[in-house]
């Protein structure tokens, strides 16, 4: 998913999204793609077994989660579905074991906006006494009208922002017992994010006007950042946030019916989309990247563009994760 909307400082801002716009032109659509494959190692997904992995993908049923959950199985690994549609989420399960032959996929019905479900389930598995090899943050939100919950959490941040630390936290354990060398975690972030820059004085979008896209873009910095202090903070663990791309899947039809109809012919498949998802998640050469990096297209890229001011104080970054961290302790059990 995209954006098309200033950052603070009018006349910077224009500048930054106009730079935004024309490399998303060069380098987010399907020739962006297909440019940047000619740069790719084929046997890093050729030579790659997950056999014996154990991965889970939250929104695994349709888009890149189904798409990322599809190409694991296939390399073998034992897939767990993390859905909040029980029925979509049981035809991905048939669709991917027919296509893969691989009858290791199962199913959890979770709603990542619900944060005491998301701790519970982590808390869950954990007893379980399960390893986890891979965990690949993918469910998304972009709602436009500001909506909260009992808790006050708005919905956006509380699905794409809160829900994706309470899983990783909740599930660290797990992770730390990967016993197929170091146990990897990949947030499926967006290019959006290069237009905003961190509010942490802001996460519930409470002190100004309600841009739904504008608001999935700043999550989807926060998420940047969130995976460059997890990797600081969990050296154990490899850690990575990165962009799919302007891809066509069912979420940005939704989401974003004018982007979709104006670039139709422009956007990436939902396959191009996962593709460094799944070289993140299964390829030996991915983890001698740093953790901590964003990548686009098997690459690691630049988290801020030139002449933007999008970049804040460590101090910033800090408080975003100690309100994290502070949100994580109310829900857990």
């Amino acid at each position: 998913m995209i954006s098309l909307f200033p950052v603070p400082g009018f006349n910077m801002a224009f500048i930054t999204r106009g730079i935004w716009f024309f490399k998303g032109l060069k380098e987010y659509t399907k020739s962006g793609f297909e440019k940047a494959r000619a740069t790719f190692r084929p046997e890093d997904l050729d030579d790659a077994d997950m056999n014996g992995h154990t991965v889970m993908i939250t929104g695994a049923n349709s888009g890149i989660g189904k798409c990322v959950a599809t190409a694991l199985a296939k390399l073998g690994a034992e897939v767990h579905l993390i859905c909040r549609n029980p029925s979509s989420a049981e035809e991905a399960k048939k669709e991917i074991s027919a296509a893969t032959g691989n009858p290791n996929v199962h199913i959890h019905t979770l709603d990542m906006s619900l944060p005491r479900d998301v701790t519970r389930f982590a808390q869950w598995f954990v007893r379980e006494g399960k390893s986890l090899d891979v965990l690949v943050n993918n469910a998304g939100c972009m709602v436009h009208t500001r909506q909260t919950d009992a808790d006050g959490l708005e919905l956006n941040f509380a699905t794409n922002t809160l829900g994706t630390h309470l899983l990783t936290m909740g599930l660290l354990p797990a992770l730390k017992k990967a016993t197929n060398g170091k146990a990897r975690v990949v947030v499926v972030s967006s290019g959006g994010m290069l237009t905003q820059r961190l509010d942490v004085n802001d996460l519930q979008t409470e002190k100004k006007a309600y841009d739904g896209t504008a608001v999935y873009a700043q999550n989807k910095r926060q998420q940047v950042i969130m995976v460059e202090l997890y990797a600081k903070k969990y050296p154990e663990v490899f850690f990575a946030s990165m962009h799919p791309g302007w891809a066509d899947t069912p979420a940005v039809r939704s989401a974003m019916p004018g982007f979709y109809e104006r670039m139709k012919d422009r956007l990436r498949t939902a396959e191009q989309g996962a593709d460094t998802v799944v070289w993140l998640s299964a390829a030996k050469s991915a983890v001698d990247q740093p953790s901590g990096s964003f990548f686009q297209d098997r690459q690691p890229v630049a988290t801020h563009l030139p002449m933007s001011r999008t970049r804040v104080t460590p101090a910033d970054e800090e408080k975003l994760m100690t309100i994290l961290d502070e949100y994580y302790m109310k829900f857990k059990e």
